[in-house]
């Protein structure tokens, strides 16, 4: 089954994933996790309210009892799982993905997410070949919707006095704006109403054409920041206040600035993808920097291993020591208010901070649609490897050189071969760029 994916299960509704798969899938968890209680929630796609219906009867039909949210953010179901002491949860998203797929994101008791590797390959062989026993005890559907003002009120206690910022936040027309608007009142906002088709723009921030709405009004509300937060609100990307989109591994150096002042130094993760610039400027900020591989599944587990203080991705999660090692959008994005106020009573803007951070011209995250993607990954490395200085062979492959490197994947939840590389020069970026593309090119 395609659908089960590295760290998730997700496809297009009605193709890939339907109410039976739902179904399935909600029988079948309580026994592989060992879960009585399973907390529920679910964004606002159209097909959602089918699958969490499915989803509670496969689990009630099991003997185990449904904690349901109902529409909730994914950190919302993360925050349930712990503070309700469940035994697992599951949030009912696509997160990013356009409006005709669907899926689940899975978490066993402690908020320690469930993956390929931990549970989510037996999940799939148990959906495909395992037989439904319907328990003599059926379980019960409890109401916990409350949740959401227990949530709110962490998040309220997390924030600072934000009078001095001008801000403009875009919700994606996703479940932010369920409760953000409780935490950050005196906002400008846009895209703010639930809307399934999500017809202003995808929820996926990370594409930078998704940020155009956001990058407009910032400059029209002279805002001192921008805010995008994606369809579940797990990730979140900034807009400086010239209305320029912020590569977010750039953020991770600022969630560093943050934690220094709560002194609050430690280990930090990043991904494979990281820019040196994010890397060397938390090393000057006294953190002990890991690597590890694209994923929250990998990222919190890796983050709980290490024992870090916080970490962050390319894509825009931010997971963080403060909240159980799981990421959560509006969170982190208070965490960035509070080093952007430091910095407005400085007389500083955002734009300094980031360029103060970025010291080398990056690709970004490069995408390339191509059946032959392990043949073209082959050929990169046969390319560079031999006279690399250094070697990650953890998440595809990043290979390093004195004066620029590049990181090469597959995606674990689209069709792509995804190249990330950076130099000393834009010269060099674009030479290096131009062979990889080239190599590549043979394969599409």
């Amino acid at each position: 089954m395609s659908v089960f994916k590295a760290y998730d299960i997700r496809g297009i509704w009605g193709k890939e994933i339907d109410e039976d798969l739902c179904y399935k899938a909600g029988f079948f968890l309580p026994g592989l996790l060992k879960a009585n209680e399973i907390v529920v929630g679910r964004d606002i796609r159209l097909s959602s309210e089918a699958a969490h219906d499915a989803l509670i009867k496969g689990i009630t039909d099991s003997g185990a009892d449904v904690l349901d949210l109902g529409v909730s953010t994914t950190p919302m179901v993360c925050f349930a799982l712990v503070y309700l002491s469940a035994g697992a949860s599951v949030q009912i998203t696509a997160s990013h993905n356009p409006p005709e797929y669907n899926g689940l994101k899975i978490n066993s008791r402690g908020a320690v997410p469930v993956g390929g590797d931990s549970g989510l390959k037996n999940l799939e062989k148990l959906c495909a070949e395992g037989t439904v026993n319907m328990s003599p005890c059926k379980g019960v559907i409890k109401d916990a919707s409350y949740i959401k003002d227990a949530y709110t009120a962490f998040l309220k206690d997390k924030a600072e006095d934000y009078s001095s910022i001008r801000m403009t936040i875009d919700c994606s027309s996703g479940v932010s704006s369920l409760i953000i608007k409780d935490i950050l009142p005196d906002a400008d906002y846009i895209n703010d109403a639930f809307d399934g088709t999500f017809s202003s723009h995808e929820p996926n921030p990370l594409d930078e054409s998704n940020c155009r709405q956001l990058e407009e009004e910032v400059v029209k509300n002279h805002s001192d920041i921008g805010i995008i937060y994606d369809g579940d609100a797990d990730r979140v990307v900034f807009v400086d206040e010239r209305g320029r989109f912020i590569q977010p591994d750039y953020m991770i150096a600022v969630l560093g600035l943050y934690y220094k002042a709560q002194n609050r130094t430690g280990k930090a993760l990043q991904d494979i993808r990281t820019s040196r610039s994010a890397t060397e400027y938390l090393e000057a900020l006294g953190f002990d920097v890991h690597t590890w591989k694209v994923g929250h599944a990998f990222a919190k587990k890796k983050l709980r291993e290490i024992k870090g203080v916080f970490g962050g991705e390319l894509a825009g999660h931010y997971y963080l020591g403060d909240f159980y090692c799981c990421d959560s959008g509006i969170l982190a994005s208070l965490h960035v208010l509070s080093v952007l106020k430091k910095l407005k009573k400085e007389g500083k803007t955002l734009s300094s901070l980031i360029s103060s951070i970025v010291k080398y011209p990056n690709s970004g995250e490069v995408n390339f649609r191509l059946e032959q993607k392990d043949e073209a990954i082959q050929a990169l490395y046969d390319r560079y490897a031999p006279e690399a200085s250094r070697i990650l062979d953890f998440d595809g492959y990043r290979i390093e050189y004195p004066s620029w490197w590049f990181n090469v994947r597959k995606s674990n939840t689209e069709p792509y071969l995804r190249i990330v590389a950076e130099a000393d020069t834009e010269e060099l970026l674009e030479e290096k760029m131009s062979e990889i593309r080239e190599i590549i090119g043979r394969f599409s």
